[in-house]
């Protein structure tokens, strides 16, 4: 018997479930949808910090903020990762413009 790497799923019986089951697709579509924007502010924050452009990275982190926050607040990531990453993207976008 070969099981493949997804396992198939049930077909729920009460009408219930079966609204469960369509709202847990949309609900999922939407995480990921915030999950993926808030790796991606995280990216754009550290790529500018390595290209050295304080004045970019500073816009890109204050605008980088409101997005970490949000996603955060719906707790999609727990409010402590958000705040640690904030914290540290914070220092180093500090410290590229006292190096300058």
């Amino acid at each position: 018997m070969a099981t493949s790497s997804k396992a198939k799923k049930k077909t729920v019986r009460l009408a219930s479930g079966r609204k469960r089951a369509r709202q847990d697709v949309l609900l999922n579509a939407a995480n990921t949808s915030l999950r993926s924007r808030f790796r991606t502010v995280v990216k754009n924050v550290q790529k500018a910090v390595v290209a050295g452009d304080k004045a970019a990275a500073a816009a890109v982190f204050k605008s980088a903020q409101s997005v970490m926050d949000s996603v955060a607040e719906k707790g999609i990531f727990h409010k402590n990762k958000s705040a640690r990453l904030k914290s540290r993207l914070s220092a180093k976008v500090k410290a590229l413009a006292l190096a300058a």
